[in-house]
């Protein structure tokens, strides 16, 4: 009797394992019938208290809207965590493609991975995620970018001109190519005489900047990873009094405006709108069984004022 009740168990256990499905959910599968049948797209942005990040947001949300697509739009607040639980969330909601800036290139990688392991493909916009399977990346040429601010210094301080950078978030991409290529010029040509994180923000970059011009009183330029930060650091400049010449990095509104005001003096200007746009197409394409760059670039430009009065 025994031996047949163990024998029945396993007979039942083996049904219930035969009709249970390791795929995933219906929800989280890719449309088959590609952009066609396309419902919704999410988009997780590191910060909307960035300018250019709501430009970059506003180009998205623009082409989905001219494509018919629905957006769910996430603020990670600049905290991975935080981006995490919200990709989670954009799953959960049955979303066909996600669109990520990351906040961290490192942390983001886990959520990368989720989706992934779902079959929902991702974009991620400016930054790049350390790992996981992304399709593309749309983004500026950071590096390039770094090293044309590096070289209008030496155009016009000369070589050896003591310089400060103000780096972005520690861990971001962005963070890390604007680096990269500010240092190919500048560790042979300029003197960097400190390096710090202000992490993207235009009051850290004015507290940072403060206290770098007491331990660094004969700076001749700053290099800035982003607007934001220069427009701080330009703050902290006036308030001491002195002269010196401040690049930033994205071509934000304001930092346009700084510059017409002979203010800033110049920014490697990136086209959010155009990243947004191109980041939606590349989600379509996608989901359309399309073969598509891995990295898809946007133009840059060194604004400065004689192109911006002119």
């Amino acid at each position: 009797m025994k031996k047949w009740t163990l024998t029945l168990v396993s007979m039942l256990m083996i049904i219930v394992l035969a009709g249970c499905s390791l795929e995933p959910p219906e929800w989280a599968k890719p449309d088959s019938a590609g952009s066609g049948g396309l419902k919704k797209i999410g988009l997780s942005i590191s910060t909307l208290n960035n300018p250019f990040f709501v430009s970059l947001k506003d180009g998205v949300v623009a082409e989905a809207q001219k494509q018919g697509i629905e957006v769910i739009v996430v603020d990670a607040q600049n905290d991975s965590a935080k981006q995490t639980n919200d990709v989670d969330d954009l799953l959960q909601q049955g979303v066909n493609a996600l669109l990520i800036n990351p906040a961290d290139s490192a942390a983001i990688s886990t959520a990368v991975q989720s989706a992934n392991s779902v079959g929902i493909p991702v974009i991620t916009l400016d930054r790049s995620a350390d790992r996981g399977d992304v399709a593309a990346l749309v983004a500026s040429d950071n590096v390039k970018g770094g090293r044309m601010a590096a070289e209008y210094f030496v155009a016009q301080l000369g070589k050896g001109a003591k310089v400060i950078e103000l780096e972005g978030v520690p861990g971001a991409s962005a963070t890390r190519e604007r680096g990269k290529g500010f240092h190919e010029i500048a560790d042979e040509q300029l003197d960097v005489v400190a390096t710090q994180s202000a992490d993207f923000d235009r009051s850290k970059g004015l507290n940072v900047m403060e206290n770098l011009l007491q331990g660094n009183p004969d700076v001749q330029a700053v290099f800035a990873h982003n607007d934001e930060m220069a427009l701080g650091a330009i703050e902290a400049i006036q308030s001491s009094g002195k002269n010196i010449p401040v690049i930033g990095f994205d071509g934000n509104d304001d930092a346009i405006k700084s510059i017409q005001d002979g203010k800033l003096t110049a920014t490697v200007a990136q086209q959010p709108v155009i990243i947004g746009e191109l980041a939606v197409k590349a989600a379509l394409d996608v989901l359309d069984g399309k073969q598509v760059e891995q990295v898809i670039p946007a133009e840059l430009k060194l604004v400065t004022e004689d192109k911006v009065n002119n």
